[in-house]
């Protein structure tokens, strides 16, 4: 599929306020709210357009799986250091749209932190083009960052340029036997000292740690902080990149992003407590609006991340806005898609 191709059927579904479902390869078809509309094929757009190694960011059209990308960077030592999850071939430009980062973002950043320009194709079929190639370009109102996380709602994500990094020179994982608490204590104050952590993950009593960096500061941090170093540690964070890990099995599961030092929530289900304690994974069918006033009291938010459908028909995917965001939020869909035919219904029902 070609650019013009995208833009044509932008233009015939504008024109006949036919909405469109927005997809690459399908990956997160879970999240959000329900699917609706025509589907907008967006695999075939694929390839990199441009890799400037010693510029550290890289080009892509939106089809591009993110293993290619991943292939390409690694050929040169470097990464996407948000370690956003590739799931089942999933692609650069759901990988923006979703906005969802992987172990790594409690050190490098979420997936928008990287995000230097995209190309975007508005509900009115216009070609739109935000930031640029490096950090510098990105002024003003930064659309390219804006358009991460919003699940296709504004606009479809043609072209994205991401900044990349090196690799880490070293690595070694730690594990440790400790309750949820001790480990958001624990994490609290190691993430308050100069140390090389760039992962953290707690399940079942269990907490690993990863320390990335050059090889003597990563070994420094090993003596000090103990624990039993973990072989082939590289295989177990794919694990907990991609979801496989048994933490993330339950049909239901609960994402909740909280202060780091907030306390453990007085509900059941605490799957996984990940980002240095900043988000929590919670399974079951937990009453919703008991999950969230539990969260908002704590300062944060909780979002249902994965279920059955009948529980998505009854449920918002994500806490509902305050007024007056809700009308911001709308004033950028009417700037964007006016028509509202991008994937309606998958961030908000109000849009």
């Amino acid at each position: 599929m070609t650019l013009d191709e995208i833009v044509a059927a932008v233009r015939a579904a504008h024109a006949g306020h036919t909405p469109l479902r927005l997809r690459g390869a399908g990956s997160k078809d879970f999240y959000g709210g329900l699917l609706a509309g025509e589907v907008l094929d967006l695999s075939g757009h694929r390839g990199i357009v441009d890799y400037e190694p010693t510029e550290l960011y890289v080009t892509a059209k939106c089809g591009t799986p993110l293993a290619e990308i991943d292939a390409a960077l690694a050929e040169h030592g470097q990464m996407l250091a948000c370690e956003p999850p590739r799931f089942a071939g999933a692609t650069l430009g759901g990988c923006i749209a979703a906005g969802l980062s992987g172990p790594r973002r409690m050190q490098a950043g979420a997936v928008r932190d990287f995000v230097l320009g995209v190309r975007l194709v508005d509900g009115r079929g216009q070609v739109l083009n935000f930031g640029g190639q490096v950090m510098k370009n990105v002024a003003g109102y930064d659309v390219s960052r804006l358009i991460a996380g919003s699940l296709g709602t504004l606009g479809v994500i043609a072209e994205a340029t991401l900044k990349v990094l090196p690799k880490p020179v070293a690595e070694t994982t730690l594990e440790f036997v400790c309750a949820a608490d001790e480990a958001v204590r624990r994490l609290n104050d190691w993430g308050a000292q100069p140390l090389p952590v760039s992962a953290a993950f707690w399940h079942e009593g269990r907490l690993w740690l990863r320390l990335s960096g050059a090889a003597a500061a990563v070994d420094a941090a090993a003596r000090k902080l103990g624990g039993k170093v973990v072989a082939d540690a590289g295989r177990w964070w794919d694990e907990v990149r991609e979801q496989r890990h048994a933490a993330f099995a339950a049909p239901v599961l609960w994402r909740v992003a909280l202060p780091s030092t907030a306390p453990a929530l007085a509900v059941d289900g605490l799957q996984a407590i990940e980002w240095g304690g900043a988000l929590r994974w919670y399974a079951g069918e937990i009453d919703a609006a008991s999950l969230r006033a539990a969260a908002d009291v704590a300062g944060g938010h909780a979002a249902l991340y994965r279920a059955p459908e009948s529980l998505r028909c009854r449920v918002d995917p994500f806490t509902p806005l305050p007024p007056a965001l809700l009308a911001l939020h709308r004033r950028l869909k009417k700037v964007f898609d006016p028509a509202g035919i991008l994937n309606p219904g998958r961030l908000y029902a109000e849009f």
